[in-house]
């Protein structure tokens, strides 16, 4: 008997969350264990923990580590942050494209869905243990090992959440944690407060916004709007699909304050900020890791597409970890050659006397791992100790404040926890300043690890190993950032300087003062008073001011020396604003109202255009802009436009919306209705039913080319296998299977003997159509009819839905193409009665 409400959702699907206690906490070549009774193949290269998971007729996510990795040694050699992230970033995905063709190939012809990483080199998979088997015969192979999740620190108060200050008080009291590494000493000795500077997390998010971050985020654009593109990504898409950052847990946000906060709670507030959510909430799975590993390393827009490498931040904070990990140090080595310095949390599995308790990846040897101290003094009764028992490496490498920690919450407030997770972006933070005083060692990690441990003040305990100068207990000793950049090389020039009104003499905050010298740029933002300061290496610079309202001002050959002082104060023009009217079209052409239009970058407000697609902007100030216009839901092929906008009097522009894309570049467009009969009955009957089908010729979805494919009464062409129970259509894309689809209409349905589905084949060979047509399928919700089509075209690879008739005009219904593995998909509708009788929608082939 079929149930029609409420929907449901089969139990085979859930997906099961590895936590810490159940991670591995051998290194992994002594993981590895014999493959389920029946299977063929080497054993050596499948971890247990995924032997396990695909035992008795089990699925599991897991990943393919190939034996062929990047030589990274180019990068190293190469002078200069930019150069050195577009260096290693160039070989690392030329690499994996190359060594992974053989793999991808194979699982594309097993028609297995995957993910591919270039920054490890590893290739993401779900799968049974007879594919397991197969793939542990392959001689690029290395090892095959289970998806794992790693968790964030547990967050216990030990404090109450207060509101934050609104505003940034430089005077304020330093919090405990940052007069202790005295970094409140290198702010007042050194005038250093990590200007110049990009930091990021991956960690829960980070609520962007926060009084106390607001400011610094690389995002602000200075006037009250903001660009997530290249400063923000959520591979784990708990944020929305808007790129909007978030933060769900609170952890991110604390980490963040820790680093970079303002009003005493930030070990370097001049520093600028980008984030990457690398874990869903509470923990954090190596899929969403991985692509937070490679955008850290080739920033990237809210789809994921369009890296730029020179983008890359600085530093990165990690205060995540348990048991072991799969392949984190590929990555760990990937960011250090293109000078990025890492920091990770060392575990809060210890107890206060156990050795060997530090977690990974801070318990690995590439990784630079931070334990935890109180205010009194004492190592944290939490803190991991080592030696590592991954690799037997010192650790934790030093120990920072991390008990009672006050830092930044969501909500705008406060909160004052516990964890290695609190100490490592203190660590962070002192790399910023460390970088900021002497930016000779940007990019050098290991002489910045020296001069952290070098500076760092000794405590002698050695009951798990080691010395009085350097033990498994805290390392190299406590973080003191003062005495590492009293060691650091004073050679630096300090440039600094006011920005003012050249007609009111007042002066400007949100100036952009970007300072060049090569291919290498220095950002930094002028301050409430106007103000700036850079520390810069002797050399030949270029000085640009830029801010909304303004003419920009150059100033170039400004020759610096060594440890020079130079005051460069500029006096901006203010430019005449003018009106800005137009028009928005939709992708057809035709007249589109309720579409926001801003002027990016400003602080112009936005408006909405009227219902025949006029709008009418607020005065703008003469420049080149950039108009984004965004399409009010339902999107459906609308895309979003970017147009050019030069203002140098009052102007009128059209825009009209391009056909929406996903991360692919697959895209879509209304079509003209040209309806195929069926001929040829395909044998669905019922409620639940699936069959497999020859198609006529090749065809392509997500670069992937298919010759057969399964067809459901649920209204879905899966290529990827048969698939039962797909009655509960959801939004794409889904990480819930079935993946790798066409759905024409995706919705509860079945075939009575009034119903059919039927297939056609129409033209000569090269230029031949396909089509897969559903008649008079009954809507299980309320027993009305639906007649559909998907046409698959030879010529062109596009893929066409058909609706000949659409009762509620498909309220109910998912129309669109999903890749096969959950990730990427192009949405035209999903729950909106946005389908008519006679319509058709084509989908065009992308090519990432």
């Amino acid at each position: 008997m079929h149930l029609s409400h409420p929907r449901r959702r089969s139990a085979a699907w859930t997906a099961v969350a590895v936590t810490a206690a159940a991670l591995l906490t051998a290194p992994l070549s002594a993981a590895a264990s014999p493959l389920p009774s029946g299977s063929a193949g080497p054993s050596a290269k499948v971890d247990s923990a995924l032997s396990s998971a695909v035992a008795d007729g089990g699925e599991a996510t897991f990943f393919v580590v190939l034996k062929d990795q990047a030589d990274l040694s180019a990068a190293k050699g190469e002078r200069g942050h930019a150069a050195k992230a577009r260096a290693a970033f160039k070989e690392l995905r030329a690499h994996a494209a190359d060594s992974q063709k053989s793999l991808t190939s194979f699982l594309d012809k097993e028609k297995v869905g995957h993910q591919d990483f270039w920054i490890a080199n590893a290739v993401q998979i779900k799968g049974d243990a007879a594919l397991v088997a197969k793939l542990a015969k392959r001689s690029d192979v290395a090892r095959i090992v289970k998806e794992q999740h790693y968790e964030l620190d547990d967050v216990e108060a030990s404090g109450s959440k207060v509101e934050a200050a609104t505003a940034d008080d430089a005077d304020a009291d330093a919090e405990w944690g940052i007069s202790d590494i005295r970094a409140d000493e290198v702010w007042s000795q050194y005038k250093d407060r990590g200007e110049g500077i990009v930091i990021a997390n991956v960690d829960s998010g980070v609520q962007y916004d926060h009084p106390d971050l607001v400011a610094n985020y690389r995002g602000n654009n200075g006037d009250g709007s903001f660009t997530h593109d290249y400063n923000w990504y959520d591979p784990t898409g708990q944020c929305g699909t808007e790129g909007v950052p978030c933060d769900n847990n609170g952890h991110g946000t604390h980490t963040m304050g820790t680093m970079a906060g303002a009003n005493g709670i930030g070990v370097a507030p001049g520093a600028t900020w980008i984030a990457a959510k690398g874990c869903e909430s509470r923990s954090c799975s190596d899929g969403a890791l991985l692509a937070s590993g490679q955008w850290i390393l080739a920033p990237t827009d809210h789809t994921g597409r369009n890296p730029r490498p020179e983008l890359a931040p600085n530093i990165v904070n990690n205060s995540w970890g348990g048991g072991n990990t799969t392949f984190y140090q590929d990555i760990i080595e990937a960011w250090n050659s293109a000078g990025i310095f890492e920091a990770f949390a060392a575990g809060n599995a210890g107890n206060g006397t156990t050795c060997s308790t530090t977690e990974a990846p801070g318990a690995q040897a590439p990784a630079y791992g931070v334990g935890a101290y109180d205010s009194t003094g004492r190592i944290a009764s939490f803190s991991g100790f080592g030696p590592s028992l991954v690799d037997g490496s010192m650790k934790p490498n030093i120990s920072a404040p991390g008990v009672n920690v006050r830092s930044a919450w969501p909500g705008s407030s406060y909160n004052t926890i516990n964890g290695t997770s609190m100490a490592t972006p203190h660590v962070a933070g002192a790399v910023a300043l460390l970088w900021a005083a002497a930016p000779s060692l940007i990019g050098d990690i290991a002489k910045t690890r020296a001069l952290l441990d070098q500076g760092a003040r000794n405590v002698d305990d050695t009951h798990c190993g080691g010395t009085a100068d350097a033990n498994n207990v805290w390392g190299e000793g406590k973080l003191d950032v003062l005495a590492s950049v009293q060691k650091a090389p004073q050679e630096a020039a300090n440039v600094t300087g006011k920005v003012t009104d050249g007609s009111t003499g007042e002066r400007l905050t949100d100036i952009t003062v970007k300072v060049t010298n090569g291919s290498d740029t220095r950002t930094v933002t002028t301050g409430s008073d106007g103000g700036y300061r850079l520390a810069l290496l002797p050399g030949t610079y270029t000085f640009t001011f830029s801010g909304y309202g303004y003419r920009d001002s150059e100033l170039t050959g400004v020759e610096l020396v060594d440890d020079q002082k130079l005051t460069q104060d500029v006096a901006l023009t203010a430019v005449p604003q003018h009106a800005v009217t137009g028009t928005v079209l939709d992708v057809t052409g035709k007249p589109l109202s309720k579409a926001t239009v801003a002027v990016t970058g400003t602080p112009v407000a936005a408006v909405t255009s009227r219902a025949d697609g006029t709008f009418t902007l607020p005065k703008v100030a003469e420049g080149s802009y950039t108009l984004d216009v965004t399409p009010t839901a339902p999107v459906l092929c609308n895309g979003i436009a970017a147009a050019p906008l030069t203002v140098d009097g009052d102007e009128t522009t059209t825009v009209r919306l391009p056909e929406r894309t996903d991360a692919f570049g697959n895209s879509c467009a209304p079509a003209a209705y040209s309806w195929i009969k069926g001929t040829d009955k395909v044998a669905l009957s019922g409620d639940e039913d699936a069959r497999t089908i020859s198609l006529p010729f090749w065809v392509s979805l997500y670069g992937v080319d298919y010759n057969s494919a399964s067809v459901t009464t649920n209204g879905l062409v899966n290529f990827m296998a048969p698939r039962l129970g797909d009655y509960e259509n959801t939004a794409l894309p889904a990480t819930d299977k079935p993946d790798g689809i066409a759905a024409p209409f995706w919705d509860d349905l079945t075939l009575d003997n009034k119903s059919s589905v039927q297939t056609a084949t129409t033209g000569k060979a090269g230029q031949r159509r396909f089509a897969i047509v559903w008649n008079n399928a009954a809507l299980v919700s309320d027993n009305s009819r639906v007649t559909f089509e998907a046409v698959f075209d030879e010529a062109t690879g596009d893929v066409t839905f058909q609706y000949k008739t659409v009762p509620g005009k498909g309220s109910g219904a998912t129309v669109g193409i999903e890749n096969q593995t959950g990730t990427d998909a192009l949405q035209y509708s999903f729950d909106q009665a946005v389908l008519t009788d006679g319509s058709a929608i084509r989908i065009a082939q992308g090519a990432k």
